[in-house]
This record gives structure tokens, C-alpha cells and sequence, in this order.
């Protein structure tokens, strides 16, 4: 027993001294002694403490304090020992073993780690010590030759020597002390040299002077009067900074480029580039919020502490446009600079770098610089579409004339398609307030242009106005504007229009914003006076018709095939004279009116593209409104009634107008839409005197100064089209064109019926026609005498229309649609009278195919027009006699043309010995008619 305790305390001994740890080592092999006694105890003892989990952490946490501190009086043997009672067991001294073992090995392999993070460090330390080393070597050799060197002084030199070598060190001393002072006396005096530079203007010898003053300054720092220097430069290059910053303020107003150049390097010196760029976006902001202020408050005077829009509000309509022209101008000259300071730094010269690290700083500051630019112009033109927009919608604009309203609408166009050709972005914001504001005054002066139209139709005296043959709308002063737009339309006129560019031809200078940029004048110096001298009247010298002889046939064909409109008419020359062909188009001072307003409306529309639909809505009414007027003025007195008269697309449209613009009461009624009282016609037009044909020139003067309204209306539809680029929403356009203008043709029949209808008695032709006999036995050699009648009618018609055309020049137009008007009535008549025969013979039916075709050759011999028109509506009612009585039924049912009286007129005549067959087919026509 004793035996064993002498082991222990040797082996806790060990324990002290500093050992590697045996890793790995089992711990059984320590305890070789074992008692056979307590075998089943240790077993049980050693199997649990190899199964106990223990991290090293908590091993690490059993170990005592006393361990950690530093202490040279403490004993760690005799502190185990104590703790070890006086009849220790083996399993006790096994387990303080096997626990001492446990924290020794923990202890090692924590120290291990420790060592191995700290190696490259200690390595570190480690060769900076014999660094030291050899620096301490080197000094002590260096000490060793300079003691060498003063003893061989001491041996081989004089006091006379040594002293020479005092006053030369000496000499040294004070010309190293001049040179300082001499470099003190120049850092002195260049405070006077940096204001000449700055002066001058020349910031970057100035920078360059402070900064090689600043560095001798940091080098004679050991002198006192050197840092109040050193304070007094860095004021004076606070002072350059501010003197910098003030001229490029000055930049932002009036680009100078030597200036410009001068700053920018002085920056680059100072290594502030981009600050230079950034200080530079804010300025331009701040001065372009000033110079709006300074040019409005020139205008208005008073508190300058008053805000922007306050002084806009105070504007005179006197001072609007001037104000507004010169704001443009300035905000321009500020937008010119900022193009002036984005090309110079896209084209100027790189500054000389040395190496890489420079290169690149400097290819990363040209890269900030430019992106900056970039993206700045966007915020500048939105600080000046804020100003601008504030300004426009300060002021009630609804109460200038249209060319001062047409003038601010040109200045605020130039400015957005500056903005969108130079930045690609639109002013959304003053496109909308002035929207707004265009919406506004367009709606007080629509009522107005249609209160002042209304005027001029109802006091209208229907007289031809005397323009050129030559006259077309784009002639008058309200289109010269666009000319050339609508010139490009025409061009395009036959290719395919979906692929028209817009953006591209409605451009009053397609890139001339640009060009503005190279130059110091802006595109708001260039007269908006568009005004010429109109040349649309004709003078002594122009003819308005033209005259062809008696024999001329191939002229006279050669007209009719270049008029759509009589395609179906066949005209030959008749041995009588043809008075006049007309040149020149029909025009009344109210037609001029209405294209001269449309000319005013298609300028704004051009301007302002985002109301066009409503101007071009608003064009359209004038059109309704004038055909509205020729069918009401004209056709009042018409004395027949005929489906026929008024085509279908007419009957729509004269409805559509008339629920859509006339007011049916005798006052205009408030409304989203306008609605509009029925007019009269004037009083000096009378339209009853025989003599004068019933108006007849007045009403051609009206029905053609229409169709040559809707002609003009049709050349600009290619430049309304534009206007509507969604095909979706050009559907009112297209109801306007195929259904509106083309129906304005079809106005002729009934406004010349009105006329033919009271020039030919119908009521006395059919009392001549009921006193005929048709129940004559044999075909008789001699007409009927209501065909003379009828034709003493026509020639006495036909020496009217003569008269009338030495008052207005009647077109072959005009007359085959007066001519086609009275062949209407006529054959119309025949038939009624005709249907009136209670009976007819087979010598009655050939007097009536007798008497048609002698006033058919007469009629086509006096008015020049063949083949008659409507002939064959006789001609196939007097063939019908003839059909067989199986064969009517078919007949009926494709000729719906006739009306029942005349249907049953026929079947009385053709059925009158067989009262069954008539009742038969009388009562089919019923059925037919009721369907």
C-alpha cells in the first residue's frame, strides 16, 4: 500500500513538468496493480467511464481556477494530495487518474490549436525580430566606423583642421536654413499670384499653386509661422472652391467653353469630378427655377417674395404671350448650355495619366460623368415642363383671338417636340395641362364658330363668289401652315397609309431641334407670322368657263367621261349650242367661312394632337350642319312626294343630323352636346318668282357649293386619318366619308325636283292624258296632244335654263341633273296617266308606245341627253299590255317599282272581259303591298 502511494505522488510530480501528452495511450496501461477483490468493481467503473460522452468543453470546465492563476507559491502536487483521503481505494486513485489524464489531454490539444492560429503570426513576429537584429547589426557596425573615423581624426588632424570642418558643416547648415526661408519668403507672397490667376480665369495654375504650396508647407511644418500658412492656403482653396462653383453657376445660363474647360481641369486637379458634375445638375435645377421667376416678375413687379405661381396668376392677357415667349427662350438658352456641356464632355481630351490605378479611377469618373449627364437632361426638361405648365394654367386662356391661342399653342408644340427628339421622353405634364386648357377654349370657340356659321347660312344670299377655277382649300391664309404636311398626305394618298409615320411628317421641322443646339439662336426667335397675301379671287383676265362649237362632239365627250357622277348619261351635241362648260368652282362666302374654320381647326390638331378627334368631330358638324341647311332652305316647297327622290344613305343622314345636332324646340337647350334651332332661309332669297325659275340659280349656288365643300372635306381625309391612328376609333371618320359627304351628290334630286316640280303643271298633264281615248281600233299616225303640250314645256324649260346661266354658270353636272329630274316627272306622269285608262284597246296601247317615243325623241333632241333617262319606266309599263295572262303574275312580282293604283290600272286594262282573273291579281298586288 505504501508502495502505491509513492507512485502516485511520483506520477502527479511528473504531471507538473511540461510534457507532450501521450496520444492515444490507454489508460488502463497506467494502473498495471490490480487487486483480484475489486476486479468486478473496477471493470464496472472502467466500462462506464468509457461509455460517458464528455465534450471537451465541459472537461475544460471541471478544471480548477487555482489552475489559471499565476502564483509561484502554489503547489499543484500538494493540492491533489490533499484532497486524497488518508485510505485512498485503487478506484478512486484510477478515477483522479483517468480524470487527470483526461484534462491533460484536452489542455494539450487546445494549446495545439491555439499555436497553430497564432503561427503566422508568431512567424511574423518572429522575422521582424531579426529584421531588428540586422538593423541593430548594421547600427553597430555604422557606430564602429564613425568611432574609427574620430580617432584617425584625433590622430591626423589639427585644431585647425577639425575647425575648417565645423565652419563647412556650419556653412551647409545655413544654406539648407536660406533655402527653407527663401522657400517661406515664395509661399508668402503667393497669395497675391493666386488672385491674378484667378483673375484671369486660369483655376487650374491656381489649384496647381496651392496644392505645391500646401505640399512645401507640410514640409517646413516644423517652422511656427508655417501653420498659420497652412491654415491661411487651406481658406485660400476653400476660397478658389467657392470662386469655382460661382462660374459654374454662370455655365448654366451662358455655356463658355474655354471657361468650362479651365473648371473642369481646376476640379480634376482637386480630385472632385464627379462632385464638379453633381454640384453642376444641382445648379442648373436652382437656375432654372430662378430665371423663370426673374423673366415672369419682370412682367408683374410687386413682393418678389411671392411664389411662381402667385406671379403667374398676376399676368396680364396684354403680357401673356410676350412672357411666355421669353420664358421659352430662356429656359431654352438653359437647355442649349446643358447640350453644350454634355458634348464637351463627350468629345474633349483625356488628361494624361502615369499608371493603371489613375487610368482607371479615371475611366470610372468619365463613365459617373456621363451617365450622369444622361439621365440629368430628363430632370432638367421636367423642371422646366413644371414651370411651363404652371405658368399656362395660371391664366384663362379661353379669352384670346385664335391666333394668339394658335401662337402659345406653336410656342408649347416646339417645346414638346424638342423634348422628345433630343431626350425621347414626352412632357406628359404640359401636354396635359395644355390639353386641358385647349378643351377649354376649343369649346367656347366651337360654339361660337357655330353660332357665327348659323348666321352667315341664314343671311346668306346664295351668290356665286368669284374665285379661280384653280381655287382648292389649301389656298386660303388658315392652311399655309400645312402645306407641307398636307402635301405629304397627297403623296401618300395611294400607298398604304398603316404604315404612315405620324411622328415623322406631322413635324412642323423634322430635326430641327437639333440644329438650333449648334447654334446660339433658338427656334423661338423665328417669326410665328405665317401670314401671305391670299390669291383665290379671279381677275379680268381669267375666265371662269370654257366654250366649245356647235360641232364639237369629242370635247363635249371627252368632259362628260371625266364626271363620275353622269356615267350612266350618254351626252351627244344637238345642232343647238352648248352654252358653257364650268371651270370654276361654286363657292359662297358661307362655304369660305367653313373651310377657313377648319383650317383653324386642323392647325390646332396638328399642334396638339391629343384633341384632334374632338376638333375633327367638331369639323364634322359644320359639314352636317351645311347639308342640313341646302335640304331645309331648299326643298321646303317641294310639291311631290317619292321614295324615290331621297336616296337611303340621304334619308340616313339627314335623321342622323337632325337627332343629333337640331333642336326640334325653338330655343338651344344646355347640353353635353350641342343642339342647335332650326334656321330660315334669308329673305333675298325668293324662290317663287316663275320668271326666275323658283331660284334655281340660288339653289345650284347651294346644292353645289356643298358638293364642292364635301370635295375638300375628301382631299384632307388622308390628313384626318392620321390623326386617329387606332383603326378602332375611326369609325365616325369613315360613317362621316362614305355615308355624310357621298350622300351630299344625292341632294341634287330632290332641290332641282322642287324647281321642275312647279315648272311642269302635272295636275294639267294628267287632265290631258284622262281626255284621251285608248280605246281607238286602229294605231293612229298622229301623237296625242298633251305630247306637244308637254313638249312646249320643255323648250320653254330648256330657254330658261339659258337665262339662267348668264347668272350662274350651269356645269354639265348641274344640267344633266335638272335634266334627269324632268324626265323623272314626265315618264312618272305618263305612267300615272297611262294607269288612269279605265279601258285600252290594242290601237290604244300603240298610241301610248306612239306618243312616248315622239316626246322621247323630241326631249333627247332639245336637252342633248341620250338616251332619255327613265325612259325604260314607260316603256316596260306600256310593254306590259302585252304579256300574256300567265305570265303577269311573274311581271308583278318583279316590278315593285309601279305602285298599286298603277298595278291595277294595268290589270283593269289587260283584264277588263275577265272580272275574275282582275279580281285575282288585284288582290296579289294587295298581298305584295302589305308585306
Amino acid at each position: 500500500m505504501e508502495n502505491l502511494r509513492f507512485k502516485v505522488l511520483d506520477f502527479l510530480n511528473k504531471q507538473h513538468q511540461l510534457q507532450i501528452p501521450s496520444m492515444g495511450l490507454n489508460p488502463d496501461l497506467l494502473n498495471p496493480l490490480e487487486s483480484c477483490r475489486h476486479d468486478n468493481i473496477q471493470f464496472k467503473a472502467s466500462h462506464d467511464i468509457e461509455n460517458e460522452a464528455i465534450s471537451d468543453e465541459q472537461i475544460l470546465e471541471t478544471i480548477e481556477s487555482v489552475y489559471y492563476q499565476i502564483d509561484d507559491a502554489f503547489d499543484p502536487c500538494r493540492h491533489e494530495l490533499n484532497k486524497i483521503s488518508h485510505h485512498p481505494s485503487c478506484y478512486q486513485i484510477e478515477k483522479f487518474n483517468k480524470q487527470f489524464n483526461q484534462q491533460q489531454y484536452v489542455v494539450s490539444k487546445k494549446v495545439l490549436q491555439l499555436i497553430l492560429q497564432k503561427q503566422s503570426t508568431c512567424n511574423q513576429q518572429f522575422h521582424e525580430a531579426l529584421d531588428i537584429q540586422n538593423e541593430l547589426q548594421s547600427l553597430i557596425k555604422t557606430c564602429k566606423s564613425g568611432r574609427s573615423s574620430l580617432h584617425s581624426a584625433t590622430v591626423k588632424f589639427t585644431i585647425a583642421s577639425l575647425g575648417i570642418l565645423a565652419n563647412y558643416k556650419r556653412r551647409q547648415t545655413i544654406e539648407k536654413l536660406m533655402s527653407s526661408l527663401n522657400s517661406i519668403k515664395t509661399l508668402q507672397r503667393t497669395e497675391d499670384h493666386l488672385q491674378e490667376l484667378l483673375t484671369e480665369g486660369n483655376f487650374p495654375g491656381a489649384i496647381s499653386l496651392l496644392l505645391e504650396c500646401r505640399s512645401a508647407a507640410q514640409t517646413y511644418k516644423h517652422f511656427f509661422c508655417i501653420a498659420a500658412l497652412s491654415r491661411k492656403l487651406q481658406d485660400t482653396l476653400e476660397q478658389v472652391e467657392e470662386t469655382l462653383d460661382f462660374n459654374l453657376t454662370k455655365i448654366c445660363g451662358n455655356f463658355d467653353e474655354k471657361m468650362y474647360s479651365s473648371i473642369q481641369e481646376a476640379y480634376q486637379l482637386l480630385g472632385k469630378t464627379q462632385i464638379a458634375i453633381d454640384q453642376l445638375h444641382m445648379h442648373f435645377t436652382v437656375t432654372i427655377h430662378n430665371t423663370a421667376f426673374d423673366v415672369v416678375h419682370s412682367y408683374v413687379g410687386g413682393d418678389i417674395k411671392r411664389q411662381f405661381k402667385e406671379i403667374c396668376e398676376s399676368i396680364s392677357h396684354e403680357n401673356f404671350i410676350n412672357c411666355l415667349i421669353d420664358l421659352s427662350k430662356t429656359l431654352w438658352r438653359i437647355i442649349h448650355s446643358y447640350y453644350q456641356v454634355y458634348n464637351w464632355h463627350i468629345t474633349c481630351t483625356e488628361y494624361t495619366v502615369k499608371n493603371d490605378e489613375k487610368i482607371l479611377k479615371n475611366v470610372l469618373g468619365k463613365q459617373y460623368v456621363q451617365h450622369k449627364l444622361e439621365t440629368g437632361i430628363i430632370k432638367i426638361w421636367m423642371d422646366i415642363e413644371i414651370k411651363i405648365s404652371t405658368f399656362l394654367v395660371s391664366t384663362d386662356i379661353t379669352c384670346f383671338k385664335f391666333e394668339q391661342f394658335v401662337r402659345i399653342l406653336g410656342i408649347i408644340n416646339r417645346l414638346m417636340e424638342a423634348s422628345e427628339e433630343l431626350c425621347g421622353k414626352k412632357l406628359e405634364i404640359l401636354q396635359e395641362s395644355m390639353k386641358k386648357q385647349c378643351l377649354l377654349y376649343f369649346s367656347h370657340y366651337h360654339a361660337s364658330r357655330l353660332d357665327e356659321l348659323c348666321i352667315f347660312l341664314e343671311h346668306d344670299g346664295w351668290e356665286l363668289c368669284p374665285v379661280k377655277s384653280t381655287f382648292v382649300a389649301t389656298q386660303l391664309q388658315e392652311f399655309k401652315s400645312l402645306k407641307s404636311v398636307l402635301d405629304n398626305c397627297e403623296l401618300l394618298s395611294n400607298t398604304d397609309r398603316l404604315h404612315f409615320d405620324e411622328h415623322e411628317n406631322f413635324r412642323s421641322d423634322s430635326g430641327s431641334s437639333r440644329k438650333y443646339l449648334e447654334s446660339d439662336i433658338t427656334f423661338f426667335d423665328v417669326d410665328f407670322d405665317e401670314t401671305k397675301d391670299e390669291d383665290i379671287l379671279v381677275t379680268i383676265d381669267d375666265k371662269a368657263c370654257e366654250y366649245i362649237s356647235e360641232d364639237s362632239e369629242d370635247e363635249v365627250n371627252h368632259d362628260v367621261k371625266n364626271n363620275a357622277t353622269i356615267e350612266r348619261f350618254h351626252i351627244k351635241n344637238s345642232k343647238r349650242r352648248l352654252k358653257s362648260i364650268v371651270v370654276a368652282p361654286m363657292v359662297t362666302n358661307t362655304t369660305l367661312n367653313v373651310l377657313r374654320v377648319c383650317g383653324r381647326y386642323l392647325q390646332m390638331s396638328r399642334l396638339l394632337s391629343t384633341i384632334a378627334v374632338t376638333v375633327i368631330r367638331s369639323m364634322i358638324q359644320f359639314f352636317e350642319l351645311y347639308l342640313y341647311c341646302i335640304n331645309l332652305f331648299f326643298t321646303s316647297d317641294l310639291q311631290i312626294t317619292s321614295e324615290s327622290l331621297y336616296s337611303p344613305k340621304l334619308k340616313l343622314t339627314l335623321t342622323r343630323i337632325e337627332e343629333n345636332l337640331i333642336n326640334n324646340n325653338t330655343t338651344n337647350i344646355e347640353s353635353e352636346k350641342i343642339k342647335l334651332r332650326k334656321l330660315n332661309l334669308s329673305t333675298v332669297v325668293d324662290l317663287q318668282k316663275d320668271d326666275k325659275l323658283f331660284g334655281l340659280a340660288e339653289r345650284v349656288v347651294g346644292v353645289e357649293s356643298l358638293i364642292f365643300l364635301g370635295q375638300q372635306y375628301n382631299n384632307l381625309q388622308a390628313f384626318l386619318k392620321q390623326f386617329v391612328p387606332d383603326n378602332s376609333e375611326r369609325g365616325f371618320l369613315s360613317q362621316f366619308y362614305v355615308q355624310t359627304v357621298e350622300s351630299a351628290v344625292d341632294l341634287r334630286k330632290p332641290v332641282y325636283m322642287a324647281v321642275v316640280s312647279k315648272c311642269f303643271d302635272v295636275t294639267n298633264i294628267l287632265s290631258l292624258m284622262n281626255r284621251v281615248n285608248w280605246e281607238i281600233r286602229d294605231v293612229m299616225s298622229q301623237h296625242s296632244n298633251y305630247i306637244d303640250i308637254l313638249l312646249q314645256k320643255i323648250e320653254n324649260f330648256s330657254k330658261s335654263l339659258d337665262e339662267v346661266m348668264y347668272i350662274v354658270p350651269l356645269s354639265i353636272d348641274v344640267r344633266c341633273a335638272i335634266w334627269e329630274n324632268v324626265a323623272h316627272l314626265i315618264t312618272h306622269t305618263l305612267v300615272e296617266g297611262f294607269s288612269n285608262a279605265k279601258k285600252c284597246s290594242n290601237g290604244g296601247r300603240g298610241l301610248m308606245q306612239l306618243d312616248f317615243t315622239q316626246l322621247k325623241s323630241k326631249f333627247e333632241m332639245i336637252t342633248g341627253v341620250r338616251p332619255m333617262p327613265h325612259s325604260e319606266y314607260v316603256e316596260t309599263y306600256v310593254k306590259a299590255y302585252y304579256i300574256p295572262e300567265n305570265l303577269l303574275h311573274d311581271w308583278i312580282r318583279k316590278h315593285k317599282e309601279y305602285s298599286n293604283k298603277q298595278l291595277t290600272g294595268l290589270i283593269s286594262c289587260m283584264c277588263q272581259n275577265n272580272k275574275k282573273s282582275r279580281q285575282k291579281f288585284i288582290m296579289m298586288v294587295e298581298e305584295q303591298s302589305n308585306r
